[in-house]
């Protein structure tokens, strides 16, 4: 019998705190949450940093590209670190080593700093791989999804959660007696500070497997999954599916990203909502990570149940098709209230198509979770980059282009007409990756499994039934 599945979880019972894998999910929960509370943690500060550091439009842009460009290499490598040294090891250098870029972005004095710190910032996004490998390390075939999509979308939160969050920091360290202007600053050193702490917990309170550290296990050969790196990385690289689901991920968790970056302003531009506001709503999307994950991971083991790993990509390739529908609808929508309707609806299958993806990631290749997931996770900052590039061609030249028709106006008449035309910009944007989402989801279905790799997963899904009589 396979000593694996007798220890894996194969309930996701979250109070109890004595079981190793459900303190494991906590524990890198947490640890991913911090880093994209962190990663996005400037993001409510944006204005005070334009202001602050004079950032042109082409800055502020690069800003958010070069802060998603930086993870695509870190989500491919930490993968096969992964596989190679553990889970434990490399979220407690992620973590410590993460957190100098957050620390220095609080004292950055020009324009050029302040992008170089947005890009390694942007390696503690691969974080999320790690929380993937480990919570398919710790959880049985039967819950794997939910487990996965569960522990993800609670991290994703992190980066809702920074706008109540920093400024609540900021309104800390000026009770304290910092300068407004300055709070900001202090609120990344803060967050950096915290993520370093963080990686100090990881390495003293979690393990690598429910059996124990990856390194002992290698020692001993008492694990089989220990053996992972015997997969040599260019077979992945072979395996037409992990490109699929690069592409599956790029278009949702890299569009997620985008359109939470992009938002606040369109909101603003478009329907006329004051800032406040916009963030508010902004906010909502983000908090619908504590359960909309959840749900796509959820189905995503349910249809497993019912049809098989076919079942698995035929639900994705569902959601994919509605998250593309909705923010199709949502780019021409011109009504606030039908706006917000799509908008939630939105949300709702982008972080379900998400919940969907990794719950077919750890049936690729069950002997390189690692590579295989850190491919994956890599295309989500790919499909971030490439949609990020979209809309700032559209809208920084709309802008800039609004601006110079508007010269010799009056400031609040040039402010209006740049907002006009980035709100067009933006909305053409929003309707082409609408089309690619729809694209992808067709594509999508074009994913197989070999029998043995069915056989495989019902004789886990029956030596499990077994455990469990």
């Amino acid at each position: 019998m396979n000593r694996s599945l007798e220890t894996k979880a194969t309930k996701l019972n979250l109070l109890n705190f004595k079981s190793i894998p459900i303190r494991t999910f906590w524990i890198t929960s947490i640890s991913f949450f911090m880093c994209f509370f962190a990663w996005f943690g400037i993001v409510p500060f944006m204005p005070d940093v334009v202001r602050d550091l004079g950032l042109t439009p082409d800055q502020k842009w690069n800003s958010i590209i070069l802060a998603v460009s930086g993870t695509v290499f870190a989500r491919l490598l930490i993968g096969k670190l992964c596989d190679k040294y553990g889970p434990r090891l490399c979220y407690t250098w992620l973590l410590t080593l993460g957190a100098i870029p957050v620390v220095l972005c609080g004292l950055v004095q020009t324009p050029t700093q302040f992008l170089i710190c947005r890009l390694f910032i942007g390696f503690i996004g691969a974080s999320f791989v790690i929380t993937q490998v480990h919570t398919s390390l710790m959880f049985a075939s039967n819950i794997v999804g939910t487990a996965n999509a569960t522990s993800a979308g609670w991290g994703n939160l992190g980066g809702g959660a920074n706008r109540l969050g920093m400024p609540i920091i900021a309104a800390g360290v000026v009770a304290f007696g910092v300068a407004d202007s300055q709070a900001w600053r202090y609120s990344m050193v803060v967050a950096g500070v915290i993520c370093f702490l963080m990686g100090i917990v990881y390495f003293f309170f979690t393990q690598d497997t429910p059996q124990g550290n990856l390194k002992d296990l290698k020692a001993s050969g008492d694990f089989v999954e220990a053996k992972k790196d015997q997969v040599s990385f260019s077979t992945i690289l072979k395996d037409y599916r992990v490109w699929i689901l690069f592409l599956i991920y790029g278009v949702s968790f890299g569009i997620e990203l985008t359109v939470y970056g992009t938002m606040d302003d369109y909101l603003q531009n478009t329907f006329q909502l004051k800032r406040v506001t916009a963030g508010n709503i902004v906010l909502s999307f983000a908090l619908m990570n504590i359960f909309a994950r959840t749900l796509g991971g959820f189905f995503g083991d349910r249809f497993g149940k019912l049809k098989g790993l076919r079942g698995r990509v035929l639900f994705l390739s569902f959601i994919l098709t509605v998250q593309g529908i909705m923010l199709l609808t949502f780019s021409v929508s011109t009504n606030i209230i039908m706006g917000f309707v799509f908008l939630i609806l939105f949300s709702l299958s982008v972080q379900m198509a998400e919940g969907a993806t990794f719950s077919v990631v750890p049936f690729i290749n069950k002997k390189a979770i690692g590579s295989v997931s850190g491919i994956v996770g890599a295309g989500g900052n790919v499909g971030a980059f490439s949609a990020a590039l979209l809309l700032k061609s559209k809208s920084a030249v709309a802008e800039k282009a609004a601006i110079v028709a508007s010269k010799g106006l009056s400031d609040d008449a040039i402010h209006a007409a740049q907002a006009v035309a980035s709100s067009s910009a933006v909305s053409q944007g929003y309707f082409i990756i609408g089309i690619v989402v729809v694209i992808a989801a067709a594509i999508s279905l074009t994913i197989k499994f070999s029998k043995e790799d069915e056989v495989l997963a019902n004789e886990s899904s029956s030596e499990l039934q077994e455990n469990l009589a």
